[in-house]
């Protein structure tokens, strides 16, 4: 089911200095930082891969306004990963090596869900591209569930966090809202005939969650033991985490897990996930995008 009201999805030019962005960029709350943090280790390669699997899928699509939004979903996420890049090379900067965990995320998408099944795996090579589909359809449902989040999180504002990096997570999420649908629909169009079609969605959610919980919770924990404040200190708990879930600072264990048996139903559609008005609003007031936007009219008019 398609949105009844069309909204043209396109990449934005962003910038950011980071320059003035701490090591903590959530004051005093070393492990609200490095939950949130993880993103910037698993996005630049999962948001490449992404654009990887939809470029083999573009010759599948019949449809000329699923097409457009495909390419503008593109567009956004190519922009997402150079952006979460450039936030590793600052935490190296500041002391912060993410390169082992880095790679083996480099080896989780470039092989074992690279273009080729891994392993020599016969599974044809469309049945290949329709498992990847789902896999990225379910990915983008905790990511317009953790955009709904962010944009309304009220306690990092109050926690004074760094407006750089809060105005990051924010404009990500706000595209991440506004382009929702568009894996599923993608999926959708491009996974066959029922029933099989609906048994690959539930088997791309069934690996997707679980293996997200494990990379979430083991980047957490290495961000953690590596940071340079804590000299080896500080380690990831439990605890911790659900302090800073009750202060507001990260999204609750049920904002999250209410995802998935909403994304299993048959009738389900993402266009039900947060607020595209609220979205697109922030997406007009983002002050990256106000700056690369006025860098634009600038150059134009020299």
């Amino acid at each position: 089911m398609r949105d009844s009201h069309p909204h043209r999805i396109a990449p934005r030019r962003v910038s950011f200095d980071w320059h003035g962005t701490p090591m903590h960029w959530i004051p005093d709350e070393p492990t609200a930082t490095h939950v949130i943090n993880v993103l910037h280790l698993l996005l630049p390669a999962g948001e490449r891969w992404f654009v990887k699997v939809f470029k083999e899928a573009l010759p599948l699509v019949r449809d000329e306004a699923l097409l457009k939004d495909v390419k503008g979903f593109m567009g956004q996420e190519a922009t997402h990963s150079v952006q979460h890049a450039h936030v590793l090379d600052h935490l190296a900067a500041q002391g912060l090596d993410t390169g082992p965990y880095t790679r083996q995320v480099d080896f989780l998408f470039d092989v074992l869900l690279g273009e080729k099944p891994p392993f020599g795996l016969p599974v044809p090579e469309r049945e290949w591209l329709r498992f990847r589909l789902s896999v990225i359809a379910a990915v983008e449902q905790f990511t317009a569930v953790l955009g709904d989040w962010v944009l309304h999180a009220e306690a990092l504002d109050r926690a004074g966090c760094d407006p750089v990096m809060l105005d990051l997570l924010r404009w990500h999420g706000a595209e991440e809202v506004e382009h929702r649908s568009v894996a599923f629909d993608m999926y959708e169009h491009c996974g066959g005939e029922d029933p099989a079609r609906y048994a690959r969605r539930l088997l791309g959610m069934a690996i997707t969650a679980p293996v997200l919980l494990y990379l979430w919770s083991w980047g957490s924990a290495y961000l953690m033991r590596h940071d340079p404040q804590s000299a080896g200190r500080s380690r990831y708990s439990l605890g911790e985490h659900k302090r800073a879930v009750a202060k507001g600072l990260l999204p609750t264990w049920g904002q999250l897990g209410s995802a998935v048996p909403r994304y299993l139903r048959r009738s389900y559609h993402p266009s039900q996930e947060g607020s595209l008005r609220k979205a697109v609003a922030y997406l007009a007031s983002s002050p990256a995008a106000r700056a690369a936007a006025g860098a634009i009219g600038r150059a134009a008019a020299s």
